[in-house]
C-alpha cells in the first residue's frame, strides 16, 4: 500500500516506524510544523510537507494523526481523491468523513505514545472501523501486519474505550505526578515508589482491579483517611483524596 502519513506528533511517529518496519511503503508524511516533519522525515527516510496541497493524491490509504481539534480543518484542506481516509482518534465518531470521503475508517491504536519511548507495537490493540466492508477488511489486514491484536470496534464502543483510557491511563499518571511532587517536597526519590507501581501494574495482568484493590479507603478507615487529607495543603487535593477514597470503598462493597 502507498501510505499518506498526516501529523507528525508522538502516535505518528510510532506508527510510521512501525509501517516501514512491517514492509509498508509511507510516501510522505505531513505536518504543519516544519520542525517536527522534518524530523520524521530525516529519521525515517521519507519525503515530507508542510503543504496540503502538495500531498501524492494517489496513495491507498491517508491517516490523519491529528489533534482532534485540528482534524476538520485538515481534512477541508485535502485535495479529494480515491484513497481510504482514517484517522487515529479514539473519541472522534467515524461520520466526520462524510462531507469529504466515501471511504471513511477509524485506524485507532490504544496506546500511550513518548516519541522518546520504545513500544512494541505488537502488542498495541488496533481498532478498525470503516464505511466500506471492503475498507475493513483491508484495514484488519494492515493492523494484523503491525499488532498481534487487530480489533473491529464501532464508534459508539470507542467512545467508551476511550473514556475507560483517560482514566487507567492518564488520570492514574496524574496520581504518579502527584505523588512525585508530594515525595519531592519532602526530600525523597520518586524512584522508592517505583517497585510499588511495577507491584501494582503487574497485580491487574492476574487479578481484577477490584481484587487488587488495597488500601485505607478499601475499609474506609477514616483515622488514617483524615490523618494523611490533614498533610494535604492544597484544597483540591483534599478534595481528590477524599473523593477517590468515598468511590473506592463504595466500589468494594460492589460484587
Amino acid at each position: 500500500m502507498k501510505i499518506v502519513i498526516i501529523g507528525a506528533g508522538n502516535l505518528a511517529t510510532h506508527m510510521t516506524k512501525a509501517l516501514k518496519e512491517a514492509g509498508e511503503e509511507v510516501v510522505m508524511i505531513y505536518s504543519r510544523s516544519e520542525e517536527s516533519a522534518s524530523a520524521l522525515g530525516e529519521k525515517t527516510g521519507i519525503p515530507y510537507t508542510t503543504d496540503l496541497s502538495l500531498l501524492p493524491d494517489d496513495a491507498d490509504l491517508y491517516i490523519f494523526a491529528v489533534k482532534d481539534s485540528a482534524l476538520e480543518s485538515v481534512l477541508s484542506s485535502v485535495k479529494p481523491n480515491s484513497g481510504i481516509w482514517a484517522h487515529t482518534a479514539g473519541s472522534v465518531d467515524m461520520n466526520i468523513f462524510k462531507d469529504y470521503s466515501e471511504r471513511g475508517a477509524v485506524f485507532y491504536p490504544l496506546q500511550t505514545f513518548s516519541k522518546e519511548k520504545e513500544v512494541n507495537y505488537r502488542e498495541i490493540p488496533v481498532c478498525v472501523e470503516a464505511v466500506r466492508k471492503e475498507d475493513e477488511a483491508i484495514l484488519m489486514s494492515l493492523a494484523s501486519k503491525l499488532s498481534d491484536h487487530p480489533e473491529k470496534v464501532t464508534s459508539e464502543q470507542r467512545k467508551y474505550l476511550h473514556l475507560s483510557a483517560v482514566f487507567a491511563c492518564n488520570f492514574t499518571n496524574h496520581m504518579y505526578d502527584i505523588a512525585s511532587v508530594i515525595l519531592k517536597e519532602n526530600n525523597l526519590s520518586f524512584d522508592i515508589i517505583r517497585p510499588l507501581i511495577k507491584e501494582t501494574c503487574d497485580k491487574i495482568m492476574t487479578l481484577s482491579p477490584r481484587e487488587a484493590q488495597t488500601g485505607p479507603a478499601v475499609r474506609y478507615d477514616e483515622n488514617i483517611i483524615n490523618r494523611q487529607t490533614g498533610l494535604l495543603e492544597d484544597p483540591v487535593l483534599k478534595d481528590i483524596y477524599k473523593l477517590l477514597s468515598k468511590n473506592i470503598n463504595n466500589y468494594s462493597k460492589k460484587k
